[in-house]
């Protein structure tokens, strides 16, 4: 058999497996020398920060796994995103998530760059059980305040759901729903379904806001996503509101 070089060696190690990677790079190590054995330390790093990832994701997945082994068969993580900007709406998600799943780098959306929430998006949705999506516009705030929208978009966000869930994990609220709940701050740290909401809510939120740059341009809000920078600031005071800013939130600016 032809003796491979390294370059196509490199090449197969990358379409396997990472741990099947590296039992194979070490089986070779001996006969091809310093650069496979380089290449087989490599892929040994890969393998312990895999594992390292694999237990994160484990510990994040203890509140879920505890209700599915008391008899729950659809467990629910709810989050939110837009409490605090003067403009947009406040968004909800709920995600159920199939008992032990694996998504790679999930966490808190305020922990994530745009690139990866994007990419955990997708994957989210692909493999949920089910998950919903609420959204309460800014004049409802208006007109019940901030916390009876989230509230609100939290209970549109389970029924828009294709399964109700029969156990709840929410960031920190209590909904009016006959549904057991466990209600924990940071929830979107320490759940991992709440986590997914926390990604749902936020990339649709901020894609909703980039469409509000295009229907009210000078505002920043593809930037900025309402929330209250300098620039937001200065821009209110030299074009007035827009039909999107939560006058409740604005008063003192105008």
């Amino acid at each position: 058999m032809k003796k491979m070089n390294f370059r196509s060696i490199k090449e197969k190690a990358e379409t396997m497996d990472v741990n099947e990677a590296f039992k194979w790079l070490v089986s070779l190590s001996e006969e091809y020398g310093d650069k496979v054995k380089e290449l087989a330390d490599k892929y040994h790093r890969k393998v312990l920060h895999l594992k390292e990832e694999n237990e994160r994701i484990m510990a994040m997945s203890v509140m879920e796994l505890e209700a599915y082994s008391q008899g729950f068969q659809f467990v629910g993580g709810i989050d939110e995103a837009g409490r605090g900007p003067l403009a947009g709406p406040v968004v909800a998600a709920c995600v159920i998530l199939p008992p032990g799943v694996m998504i790679h780098k999930i966490n808190d959306s305020k922990k994530l760059t745009p690139a990866m929430r994007d990419k955990l998006f997708d994957e989210i949705r692909e493999k949920a059980v089910a998950y919903g999506i609420g959204i309460v516009d800014n004049e409802t705030i208006d007109r019940i305040n901030i916390f009876e929208a989230t509230k609100k978009a939290m209970l549109l966000a389970v029924e828009n759901m294709r399964l109700r869930p029969d156990f709840l994990i929410i960031d920190a609220v209590k909904l009016p729903l006959e549904i057991p709940q466990k209600s924990i701050p940071k929830a979107d740290e320490m759940s991992i379904s709440v986590a997914a909401a926390s990604i749902l809510a936020k990339v649709t939120r901020d894609r909703i806001m980039e469409d509000y740059e295009k229907q009210y341009s000078g505002y920043g809000f593809a930037k900025h996503k309402g929330y209250c920078t300098r620039e937001h600031v200065m821009a209110i005071k030299e074009k007035g509101l827009c039909p999107v800013h939560r006058r409740s939130f604005t008063g003192k600016i105008v």
